[in-house]
């Protein structure tokens, strides 16, 4: 049975762990020459919306390890016209090896991933964004030296693709997380389910507040995402508003423990943070998008071995 990712629930404990020491390999690797792991195949790469370092850090770590990137515009394919998914990922299935998606709605990844032979790769969803969080289960490892018993503090939207797969990936790994959000904007049910159920499994805690001072205090890693993204906004003013007391800055940052870090997987609106937060000396942002490079290589890698 072909292996996918749509989600970070898609994954065991042992394979995000396997994921995560590849990343590293990969990581120190790279300066030393190239990789062929990929060598002779072509993987397909469908933006359905704008992208920076998901679209750029899969395109650079397919070259780099032998393969093509194909970009695939939805605008272009007969999908435009009206061809089914199920019609498109039966000639995709005969053509590519790979198949990388960053769709609106989560079940367009899944009726590729229904219909596809070949390995079908959320690059992001309204729903989830599993890539970038088990990058930053990596980077979070990587500064810790270890992932169990840490607290994350997420401040913002907690019904967002970055908040869910962070839930998620937080309580499959035994990170104690809390979100911080307006009730309007509380994570999805049945994301929350999971989640808790993992937590359970994982003897990590969740905690859901709309109290910002509660759910940082003692953190490790205080992490927020921006509260206007592209299908928000026609809702810019109310958001602006509802989210007001959810803009991390030093006062913020002063709750969580002395050695805490800053998170953010970008792109900073320059409205959610403060500068002195971003660019300060407790931000490993820049870290953080670096790492998206390393961790694609490993999930392809580790879905072309399946």
């Amino acid at each position: 049975m072909t292996k996918n990712l749509l989600s970070v629930q898609d994954l065991t404990l042992d394979e995000i762990n396997y994921i995560l020491r590849l990343s590293g390999k990969f990581k120190e690797f790279r300066n030393r020459g190239s990789s062929t792991k990929l060598k002779g195949k072509t993987i397909g790469l469908i933006f359905g919306s704008p992208s920076t370092r998901t679209r750029i850090s899969f395109a650079v770590g397919i070259h780099e390890m032998g393969g093509y990137p194909l970009f695939l515009d939805m605008n272009t394919l007969q999908l435009k016209r009206g061809e089914t998914i199920k019609d498109t990922a039966n000639v995709l299935n005969r053509y590519i090896d790979m198949l990388v998606i960053r769709a609106k709605s989560h079940e367009t990844i899944k009726e590729f991933a229904r219909h596809s032979k070949i390995p079908v790769i959320n690059a992001q969803t309204s729903l989830e964004h599993p890539c970038q969080i088990l990058s930053d289960l990596f980077t979070i490892k990587e500064h810790f030296k270890r992932l169990n018993g840490l607290k994350l503090a997420f401040v913002g939207d907690g019904n967002n693709n970055v908040t869910h797969s962070l839930l998620l990936g937080s309580s499959s790994m035994g990170i104690d997380i809390s979100v911080a959000c307006p009730r309007d904007y509380r994570p999805k049910r049945h994301i929350l389910e999971l989640s808790e159920k993992n937590a359970k499994e994982n003897r990590s805690r969740i905690l859901i507040t709309n109290n910002v001072e509660e759910a940082v205090k003692d953190a490790d890693v205080v992490y927020n995402d921006t509260f206007i993204s592209a299908g928000h906004k026609s809702e810019r003013e109310k958001r602006l508003k509802d989210f007001k007391k959810y803009r991390v800055n030093s006062s913020i940052m002063g709750l969580a423990k002395k050695q805490a870090i800053y998170m953010h997987n970008l792109p900073n609106l320059h409205i959610e943070v403060s500068d002195d937060v971003f660019y300060g000396k407790q931000s490993i942002v820049w870290q953080q998008a670096e790492n998206r490079l390393h961790v694609q290589k490993a999930i392809m890698l580790f879905l072309s071995s399946r």
